[in-house]
């Protein structure tokens, strides 16, 4: 089931598929209107039986909306889904899972104080005794290379091993099509890598995947044919296998995507220790949470470090506590420009000249409702008070203006009026606006969690490239990612979270794939890779 980039002669782009082939579920002219918003304008898609495709787009090209039309949480305002060939109206996801669509999404929905088997029972819409649940879920972890522990409580679980669970939940829905959301965004290599095997496996068995990711590399692995979404609208269909990542990349920006340029420092370049970590420990908050065991750490002038980790291995943990959202038993611990912050606040830390940008966009780092510059100012008026406010406390509304516009311009933050609340904007707009409120100050230390994470292509170019410029202009950058290409495109050196516990920065140029992914896992750093595999 390939072809082409396929468009007719009044440039629009035709689904085809092979002769004879047809399709599981094809989608035509469909169509879903916010406001005046199009987040979906007349898309035409078809998915044959037993292929895996690939959606592809930049954040904002409709790929949530179209996925949540066919999963049944949206209706479509125009348009026509037709499953097996024969129209139907998807009202519900229980209309979606009857019908046999099924859909593993990014973020995972599961309690961790229930088991694994009582999280799955949740799910189904017959009654079935728990015994039996667990046992039809033991059977299919071993069908599909998905070991799983039906008894075990989620909280206890790896990142890696909660997909499992909703994997495994969705394959007990028997679903002919799969919608995957950005699926390899938590796990290991190794972890990716036995996924696909998975995913190779169902598709041998006929059944159908709907692939979404930025990850394009993986998409060319794996996927037999792709959709190209921009601005809502189908912008090509292609034979992956047959493009290049930059090619495909320009299919979803409508440009050429600039390459991360990652320049040695120069060699006269200042490298005195700017951020310091020295024996922190931390007690877990709550019964979920991971305890942190003596970390130690140094970040220099000039220097990029990037902290790989499957999530939920006291990343967020270790950024509460170099951020100041958690504050350590000694002032020592943890050490600012050479000045003990252990004991200083956010905006203490943020007066040493440190800035921190945390995982979650909305809730965290941008109050949804405020608007971008009411954001700014939020994020500001301890830190720059002389700048943002006058003496008796009144509000400089121009300076906070001509603050926000600069930010949205130098990050090529695009918006859909001049000053719109954060949650208008679109996942990528809004983690671009973040990042380049914090650059926008300069800071000595630059402190960023999953920089872009479920970022398209272009954007997570220019923030890379944005946090690369600040540490070869003499800044500390420490960067917790769970993307392992983004830390061999941007970190001087990488060092891995594991259980709480930080390994050794390892040199960017004798770190590879399998060293840093088998630390990941728990692997001993000092073990060889060919013994730790092995023992795997």
């Amino acid at each position: 089931m390939q072809s082409g980039t396929n468009k007719d002669n009044g440039g629009v782009v035709k689904t085809t598929l092979n002769a004879g082939d047809e399709p599981l579920l094809e989608v035509r002219g469909l169509t879903k209107v916010f406001g005046t918003l199009k987040a979906c304008d007349s898309i035409d898609l078809a998915i044959g039986k037993g292929e895996i495709h690939a959606l592809l787009g930049e954040n904002g090209a409709g790929k949530s909306t179209l996925v949540k039309m066919l999963f049944g949480t949206l209706e479509p305002v125009a348009g026509e889904i037709l499953w097996k060939g024969a129209p139907v109206r998807i009202a519900s996801p229980s209309d979606a899972r009857r019908l046999g669509i099924g859909m593993v999404f990014q973020h995972f929905s599961l309690f961790d104080a229930l088991t694994a088997a009582e999280n799955i029972a949740l799910s189904l819409e017959e009654r079935t005794p728990i015994a039996r649940i667990a046992e039809r879920a033991r059977e299919l972890s071993r069908s599909y290379g998905l070991p799983l522990d039906p008894s075990a409580h989620v909280g206890d679980l790896s990142v890696g091993e909660r997909q499992r669970i909703e994997i495994i939940r969705c394959l007990l829905q028997h679903p002919d099509l799969i919608i995957l959301d950005e699926p390899t965004s938590v796990l290991t290599p190794q972890e990716a890598e036995k996924l696909f095997k998975t995913l190779e496996t169902l598709r041998d068995e006929g059944k159908s995947i709907l692939y979404i990711s930025h990850r394009l590399e993986e998409v060319k692995r794996l996927c037999d044919r792709a959709t190209v979404l921009r601005h809502g609208r189908v912008v090509a269909h292609c034979d992956p296998r047959k493009e290049t990542a930059a090619s495909l990349a320009r299919m979803m920006v409508g440009s050429e995507v600039h390459a991360v340029v990652r320049a040695a420092p120069p060699k006269d370049a200042d490298h005195s220790p700017l951020l310091e970590v020295a024996g922190l420990s931390r007690e877990p908050s709550n019964p979920f949470a991971i305890p942190l065991r003596d970390i130690h750490l140094t970040v220099h002038a000039g220097e990029v470090l990037g902290i790989a980790g499957v999530a939920g291995n006291g990343q967020g943990e270790f950024f509460e506590a170099i951020s100041g959202e958690a504050l350590q038993d000694k002032a020592g611990m943890v050490r600012i420009r050479g000045k003990d912050a252990g004991r200083l606040d956010i905006s203490g830390r943020r007066l040493l000249g440190a800035a921190f940008v945390p995982e979650e966009r909305l809730g965290h780092g941008a109050a949804p409702r405020m608007r971008l510059s009411e954001n700014l100012l939020l994020s500001r008026f301890r830190t720059d008070a002389k700048s943002y406010l006058t003496h008796i406390g009144i509000i400089r509304e121009s300076t906070i203006s001509a603050a926000t516009r600069r930010i949205v311009s130098d990050m090529d933050v695009r918006k859909s009026s001049e000053d719109p609340e954060a949650s208008a904007l679109s996942g990528g707009n809004l983690q671009k606006f973040i990042i380049g409120r914090e650059l926008d100050r300069q800071p000595a230390v630059m402190v960023v969690n999953q920089p872009t994470w479920g970022v398209d292509a272009g954007a997570a170019a220019h923030i890379r490239q944005a946090l690369i410029d600040l540490a070869r202009a003499g800044s500390a950058v420490l960067v917790i990612s769970q993307d392992l290409d983004e830390l061999f495109e941007i970190s001087d050196a990488i060092a891995v979270m594991h259980d709480g516990r930080l390994s050794a920065p390892v040199p960017v140029g004798e770190a590879t794939y399998e060293k840093i992914g088998l630390l990941m896992g728990g692997a001993d750093a000092s073990t060889p890779p060919t013994a730790a595999m092995e023992a795997v």
